[in-house]
């Protein structure tokens, strides 16, 4: 057998957690980081004592950006950006850099986390909802026949996945000329997709990428260089493309670490491994709770997350009672967001079919107690 980096060591036990995120991360790559912690490579320091102007750094900072690269191939013509604030702070950032003064940007709501960016980027513009999920009570996406797009647009914005109502675009819009900018907080990584496609991606990385702390953004380089005079050095995308997202102190143990889950995600096989591996989970999870008459979920088929699984129990009276049982058994952070109720199961790309299949015997079991 061919030996890797990730070597896997005997650990007490650990639990499933399904936590929309922070979230779970690779156990390997946790391990990794252990060892590692008080002695990277034999330099009797932490990555976390390091200057990131150092040259031990800057390779990990380099070959972290490259596996990105690799994982994504990501064209040439686009800069891969390793920033703080999350990704709520690009809600501002984008229109600061993107949007003209007098330009009107277009926005599609699909739920929270798109309707908290209209909300920012109106501090700045004139913001076009071009489309709205509400109309179907946020349980399917209308067709972009449906759109109503401004003449013009500087952008068109969408999140591809929202992490709390568990609604996904299964497609990309098609726009011409105009770029997509696109939230993937939530569903980067989990399977292939085509960067060329779009004008900016940004994703924050406590779901699929790594620790809280860092937001990764990739911009086509025609994009860069066009921000508004008022935008905060910090925020201008030319100033952290042009010293390499390291015009301060970036967060290094967080991008440190991100690395480490995307050399693991190359030794699993890439996204292509982790699209048939989260095809498995979300078929099992969806394929149950559709066949129970005790479990539900209202999103159209077309539109459900691969990610998020938002799911309630028939009697709600009863949710306090699943919740306790769950937790019994190592099954942790199923309550689904205070803004929806119900119970949620995030599955991301550290998260076993194992994990997903001791879920569903749960669910079973809890059912038959019940039901």
């Amino acid at each position: 057998m061919v030996s890797t980096v990730f070597e896997r060591t005997k650990m007490s036990k650990r639990a499933f957690n399904f936590c929309a995120g922070p979230a779970a991360l690779p156990e390997a790559v946790l391990q990794r980081a252990q060892a590692e912690l008080l002695d990277w490579q034999g330099r009797g320091l932490s990555v976390m004592e390091m200057s990131h102007r150092s040259d031990a750094y800057v390779a990990i900072a380099e070959k972290a950006e490259q596996d990105l690269r690799d994982l994504l191939a990501i064209p040439s013509n686009y800069k891969v950006l390793f920033l703080q604030g999350g990704a709520s702070q690009q809600f501002a950032q984008i229109p600061l850099n993107l949007l003209p003064e007098d330009g009107v940007a277009d926005y599609v709501d699909t739920g929270i986390w798109s309707r908290k960016s209209i909300e920012e980027a109106r501090r700045f513009g004139n913001i076009n909802v071009a489309a709205s999920a509400k109309s179907y009570d946020y349980f399917a996406i209308p067709g972009q026949n449906e759109w109503q797009l401004s003449d013009n647009a500087a952008y068109l914005h969408y999140a591809s996945n929202e992490t709390i109502g568990g609604l996904e675009f299964d497609w990309v819009p098609s726009l011409g000329e105009t770029p997509l900018v696109v939230d993937m907080s939530s569903d980067i990584l989990s399977r292939p997709i085509d960067v060329s496609q779009f004008g900016l991606i940004y994703a924050g990385a406590q779901k699929n990428i790594g620790p809280s702390g860092l937001v990764v953004v990739i911009v086509r380089e025609d994009l860069i260089g066009n921000a508004r005079s008022s935008c905060p050095t910090m925020l201008d995308y030319k100033i952290a493309a042009d010293n390499g997202s390291m015009y301060n102190t970036p967060a290094t143990f967080s991008w440190y670490l991100s690395g480490l889950v995307f050399e693991w995600l190359k030794e699993q096989g890439g996204v292509e491994a982790m699209e048939q591996r989260n095809r498995a989970k979300k078929e099992l999870l969806y394929g149950f709770i559709d066949a129970s008459d005790f479990y539900s979920n209202p999103v159209s088929e077309n539109a459900r997350s691969w990610m998020n699984v938002p799911f309630r129990l028939a009697d709600e009276r009863l949710d306090k009672a699943f919740l306790a049982g769950a937790d019994a058994r190592g099954l942790l952070n199923l309550k689904g967001h205070r803004s929806v109720g119900g119970m949620r199961a995030s599955i991301y790309n550290a998260v076993g079919l194992d994990a997903v299949e001791a879920l569903v015997a749960y669910m079973g079991e809890f059912e038959k107690e019940h039901g």
